[in-house]
């Protein structure tokens, strides 16, 4: 009998947003949240799978690949998830999320003890930017 080795592994969920231009969705990604790229794959095509990091959240983009069931919000005609980005200062990060190309859908305001604002990304991906008002 041979003994194997079982490392552990910490459980995670990370969502994978589908896009249309991966490779331009991680530029947009880095300069709206400050994310940092984990890891990455391209294909000969140019199809991008990558790892994002923000302050260690991590989340991964991926070119849309129909005939793997792999859509963008743009092919949908809308998503069905919203992200919740939650950051020490959500009005500065609010502003450079427009400032990358986003589109502002609810402004940052106050309500329901969160300090919160809401974008529509240029790959159809909404963010709910935010954090509570008490710790």
């Amino acid at each position: 009998m041979k003994a194997v080795e079982v490392r552990s592994v910490a459980c995670s969920i990370a969502p994978m947003l589908s896009v249309r231009d991966g490779a331009r969705a991680v530029e947009f990604y880095k300069a709206a949240f400050g994310a940092s790229e984990v890891y990455r794959v391209e294909d000969p095509g140019g199809a991008v799978v990558s790892r994002l990091a923000v302050d260690g959240a991590e989340f991964w983009v991926s070119d849309e690949s129909p005939e793997h069931a792999n859509f963008s919000p743009q092919s949908l005609g809308g998503g069905t998830v919203r992200m919740i980005l939650t950051v020490s200062d959500p009005d500065a990060v609010f502003a450079r999320t427009l400032a990358a190309g986003a589109r502002s859908v609810v402004a940052v305001e106050e309500a329901y003890g969160w300090r919160l604002g809401r974008v529509v990304d240029p790959f159809g991906h909404h963010w709910e930017i935010g954090r509570p008002l008490v710790a």
